[in-house]
């Protein structure tokens, strides 16, 4: 997991209110494929338990807290998200789970790659075969 990191975004402050914004491969190591929000999430609902083949994503509270709980099959570690000028990077073959949701809280994603169903893992036991197979092909 040594590839996953918070990323702070440009804060520009404002008496009228702050912006952040991130773009295409400045903020983010990645070019945006595609975008999607999670939000009104009923209270102690978990969301994702998955994880991708291919596709890395970026996560970002925009409004409100959430924890993304993140895996590699080994080791667990828990990232706490509650402002709007830090977001998550996430690299492919990285379990992930999204819980205790604040209430009016808003995720936000972006992603690596248009959606596919087949980058998904649904299976945290299939999961951890495929990041052993992956650490054996470039183990010397």
């Amino acid at each position: 997991m040594e590839n996953v990191k918070i990323i702070e975004l440009p804060k520009i402050l404002d008496p009228r209110g702050n912006l952040s914004f991130f773009e295409n491969s400045s903020q983010i190591p990645f070019d945006i494929k595609r975008t999607y929000w999670i939000y009104d999430v009923p209270g102690g609902e978990t969301r994702g338990g998955h994880a991708f083949k291919k596709s890395t994503e970026f996560i970002i509270a925009l409004s409100g807290s959430f924890d993304v709980i993140l895996s590699d099959g080994e080791n667990e570690v828990k990232h706490s998200l509650n402002r709007s000028y830090y977001g998550l990077y996430v690299p492919s073959l990285i379990w992930r789970r999204i819980e205790n949701f604040s209430t009016n809280s808003l995720s936000l994603i972006v992603s690596s790659i248009s959606y596919d169903q087949q980058d998904y893992i649904r299976d945290f036991d299939s999961f951890k075969q495929i990041r052993n197979e992956e650490k054996t092909k470039y183990s010397f």
